[in-house]
């Protein structure tokens, strides 16, 4: 299927690795030109690399990289810097740290709300109007499966996604939906990422179990019995920055393999 946005330009955060990674690697490939942008600078250089190997269409797409922290204003100064004419956004900022909400204080829920809530706010606003003047837009959000389904040792995680998910509902529904623009937030479930690792190392410790033993059972209790991957997700991700996507907006799909046990 065409998507329909070649010679797009789209923004994507946190895209040297795992889900955001996937998420560039489907647009370029559709003949999107991406701007990337994660910290780790080796690491972004390496993957901007690859995308540009991956690009697809005459002309092919540009590849730009941004080493930043998207989190900061700094972050996205440096990001706007080349402009803010994106036709497509995936915000995507790494998750809070698991743990027992005892031990988490005012900063470190400051921290969550910063980069998990404000952040995303922040490059809407930042993209939004553009995008509505020009007649076309997407924007998609990384959130996570614990939006629905919470996870109780990611209470930090929890509770910031959950407030960008309110602040989503409203603004997709304002008069921008007329004007081409959509947002929607795509939620992950269980993906064979560095941020799941982490995730099961957690738990594992405050079980007492190893790591092994955590890392099958989760995958038993996923109906698909097998955890996804970043380009699967990518490719949810293109869909719904897709021309064909237009009537859908202020949507939270979930790609979790079945585990989520709701019928709404």
């Amino acid at each position: 299927m065409d998507l329909g946005i070649a010679g797009k330009t789209a923004l994507v955060c946190g895209a040297s690795k795992g889900l955001g990674y996937g998420c560039a690697e489907a647009l370029v490939r559709e003949g999107v030109n991406v701007v990337i942008v994660a910290r780790g600078a080796e690491v972004l250089e390496a993957a901007a690399a690859k995308l540009a190997a991956a690009a697809a269409g005459s002309p092919a797409p540009f590849v730009k990289h941004v080493a930043a922290d998207i989190t900061t204003e700094a972050g996205r100064a440096a990001v706007f810097a080349l402009g803010h004419d994106f036709d497509i956004v995936v915000t995507n900022a790494g998750g809070p740290p698991p743990g027992d909400f005892r031990n988490w204080d005012r900063e470190a829920w400051i921290k969550a709300v910063d980069a998990n809530m404000l952040t995303p706010i922040e490059l809407i606003k930042a993209t939004v109007d553009g995008m509505a003047k020009r007649g076309f837009g997407r924007i998609v959000n990384i959130t996570s499966s614990s939006v629905k389904s919470p996870i109780d040792i990611l209470g930090l995680s929890n509770g910031a996604r959950s407030g960008l998910t309110g602040f989503v509902a409203g603004v997709a529904r304002t008069p921008i939906a007329a004007q081409g623009v959509t947002i929607n937030n795509l939620l992950p479930g269980s993906f064979d990422t560095d941020r799941l690792k982490g995730t099961m190392a957690g738990a594992a410790q405050k079980s007492g179990q190893d790591f092994d033993t955590v890392w099958e059972a989760r995958k038993k209790n996923i109906p698909a019995r097998r955890f996804g991957t970043p380009a699967e997700f990518g490719a949810i991700c293109a869909f719904l920055c897709s021309m064909q996507a237009g009537y859908m907006t202020g949507q939270n799909v979930l790609a979790d393999g079945g585990a989520y046990p709701g019928t709404y």
